[in-house]
């Protein structure tokens, strides 16, 4: 999704002039064959001279996640464009490294790119991909290592759901509309329910999938983030502070969840047989009882919600 992302920017003239994008992962792989596996999923109609125009700012760079040797090429190569954009030097340079990586692997690599990458002549921001830590301890204990490395202000956790437009959307419909605003309370509305769901199933991504469940790579991080926007009041600003702590505001009163307002399930094979069931894929443990399906009622306890039911599902 990353890349088809960038392209789109790129063919609308939405990213920068000077701008060079480079890949880095433990595969080996040529120039080749990465520009093939980054352009999979741009589709069969579109523009190839637009895809040759992107391709020239694509490299690549092979390396493990714990090697400072490896961590060393890519600084080169990042020196290597900065010097071919005539930018080299520049205070005005930032760099984003973008961590699309199991949470397993974040603080070795957030080192590396510290000790061996960091540049302290430019700008540096350090996005981090969902799902952030296994549970609380995990999550606390991953922001204290990032926090040793980077400054608050150089980190961003970042939830890519949040970039639909429909999710976008939602604080204009609220506020923007005077006539919405004042009906959006328990006095109109009897419940409401947030659902999201996949036609598809693991598709071999089953051994990655099992260890987190629909619960904490769908409902813990896309759902709650949509309800607290459509949950909160009026932010003081759209700035990201103000639209932040009204979110958590409303995170903060939601009632601990009941287990009889909870239902787990995971999907078996189509009647027909043209589907598989979840544990068909070779990459599921036979005995997993990993759900694939999750229904939950919450309640927001604040003076706008109080009583009213939001139910939110995810399955696939």
């Amino acid at each position: 999704k990353t890349f088809p992302a960038l392209f789109h920017l790129f063919q609308r003239g939405l990213l920068p002039k000077r701008i060079g994008i480079i890949g880095y992962a433990r595969t080996k792989m040529t120039s080749e064959e990465f520009h093939k596996r980054a352009t999979s999923h741009f589709g069969a109609e579109v523009n190839q001279d637009d895809v040759t125009g992107f391709l020239k700012l694509c490299t690549y760079v092979s390396g493990k996640y714990d090697v400072p040797e490896d961590f060393k090429k890519l600084r080169e190569e990042i020196e290597n464009h900065e010097k071919l954009l005539e930018c080299s030097g520049s205070s005005n340079r930032v760099r984003v490294y973008y961590m699309a990586l199991p949470p397993s692997v974040f603080v070795d690599v957030a080192t590396q790119i510290k000790q061996n990458v960091y540049d302290e002549t430019c700008i540096n921001r350090v996005v981090i991909e969902k799902p952030f830590g296994h549970d609380l301890e995990s999550s606390r204990e991953l922001s204290t290592d990032i926090g040793a490395l980077f400054s608050e202000g150089e980190v961003f956790r970042i939830d890519h759901y949040l970039g639909k437009e429909m999710v976008k959307n939602i604080l204009a419909l609220r506020f923007a509309n005077v006539f919405y605003e004042a009906v959006w309370n328990r006095h109109y509305i009897s419940n409401v329910q947030i659902t999201f769901k996949e036609p598809f199933g693991t598709e071999g991504r089953g051994g990655y999938f099992d260890q987190f469940g629909i619960i904490r790579d769908v409902m813990q991080n896309h759902l709650l983030q949509v309800l607290s926007i459509v949950a909160m009041n009026q932010p003081e600003s759209l700035g990201a502070e103000d639209v932040r702590d009204r979110k958590t505001e409303v995170l903060r009163r939601i009632l601990p969840i009941q287990l009889e307002d909870t239902l787990l399930g995971q999907y078996v094979a189509s009647t027909d047989g043209s589907k598989p069931g979840y544990k068909d894929d070779d990459t599921v443990p036979q005995d997993s009882i990993t759900p694939t399906f999750a229904q939950c009622v919450l309640h927001v306890d604040n003076d706008r919600w109080r009583g009213v039911p939001w139910v939110i599902k995810a399955g696939k």
